[in-house]
């Protein structure tokens, strides 16, 4: 995973936690579900690109 990958992962997750206390403070559902939603895909990118890296340098390392 590159690191502007990294970068753009981590915005998504913040921005996610941002909307998530936005709609807290003003009882909007809309934006908290946004919220939520926006940081589990960015924690599920980072996670699914570690898994991938590591098999790109096992395969590297056998050939």
């Amino acid at each position: 995973m590159s690191f502007t990958e990294k970068v753009n992962n981590k915005a998504q997750q913040l921005a996610g936690v941002a909307k998530e206390r936005i709609g807290d403070v003003t009882d909007n559902e809309r934006l908290r579900g946004e919220g939520a939603v926006d940081q589990s895909t960015a924690r599920a990118r980072q996670t699914g690109g570690e898994p991938r890296d590591a098999g790109r340098r096992a395969r590297d390392t056998f050939h």
